[in-house]
């Protein structure tokens, strides 16, 4: 498996150019770090902001050059206050450094200026806690996400908004219908197909779609990448994603969590889980 970074001259390019050839080069596999107490506790440290930093480190330090992309779950690390944030923010800065890129999974969503604040910590070059990419929640309306989408343009950053998630009482929502007969879903996947209309390969702007909803019947062609998570523990498997995605399965980012961390502490154990699920998602999605 090659590990090489994706080239500095990839530096200046949008994040959808960007994740395209970081997974090219690496593999599609997306880690997701979600320190869970029970995860702290296999791995034989304290649910404390040191035990935190440890597993944090120990996933960055194993996983940073090989893996394309990473996304750590922002609610573990908050729970711990300050400490957690200041864990979150290294970790993020020494993942990028190795070349991999970073999708912060905050799902942040508000109105005009909240919203500003929300993209200026996340988003803007020089953010505190600066990303790639920002999951990001459109339930107040579509339009309600515009300053992220500035600033995402501005930075070079992108957006995952989320679209068909596989939780059961997501449906209640993104199944309703509109006015003009389209579901709340459909009119996600229609304003970012929209967003990224013009771009050559792969548009800076994305869906998060579920890897465990079995099937849609919602055009998932929206010319930008689809994060998927629910692989591994939560039920879905490299084989069931070209059931989910059909046509559009090449522009899927797999996330797997606990399929990867529950392999450490150890790094080889780490890099063998990683590097298997990388080659199962290579061969499905045509790596």
């Amino acid at each position: 498996m090659s590990n090489q970074p994706f080239g500095s001259d990839m530096r200046n390019k949008p994040f959808g150019a960007r994740l395209r050839a970081a997974m090219d080069a690496r593999g599609p596999l997306c880690v997701g770090i979600d320190p869970h107490q029970h995860l702290l506790d296999s791995w034989g440290l304290p649910d404390t902001a040191e035990g935190l930093a440890s597993f944090t480190f120990g996933v960055v330090d194993a996983l940073a050059d090989r893996v394309a992309v990473f996304k750590p779950q922002s609610a573990f690390f908050e729970r711990f206050g300050s400490a957690g944030i200041a864990v979150l923010e290294q970790a993020t800065i020494l993942l990028r450094e190795a070349g991999a890129l970073v999708i912060i999974d905050a799902k942040r969503g508000d109105i005009g200026t909240t919203m500003g604040g929300y993209a200026a910590a996340y988003l803007a070059e020089k953010a505190p806690l600066a990303c790639d990419a920002l999951t990001v929640s459109p339930y107040l309306g579509f339009g309600s996400l515009q300053p992220a989408i500035d600033e995402a343009r501005e930075s070079g950053a992108g957006l995952f908004v989320l679209a068909l998630t596989s939780n059961p009482e997501g449906p209640q929502f993104q199944s309703a219908r509109t006015a003009d007969g389209s579901t709340v879903a459909g009119a996600v996947l229609d304003g970012l197909r929209e967003l990224n209309a013009g771009t050559d390969d792969l548009g800076s702007f994305g869906a998060v779609v579920g890897a465990t909803i079995s099937s849609t019947t919602e055009n998932l062609d929206i010319n930008g990448p689809l994060l998927a998570p629910g692989l591994g523990a939560q039920g879905g498997t490299a084989e069931s994603l070209t059931q989910v995605f059909g046509p559009a399965v090449r522009n899927v980012v797999p996330s797997s969590s606990r399929e990867i961390l529950g392999a450490g502490p150890t790094p080889t154990a780490l890099q063998s889980a990683a590097d298997r699920a990388n080659d199962a998602y290579r061969t499905v999605l045509g790596y």
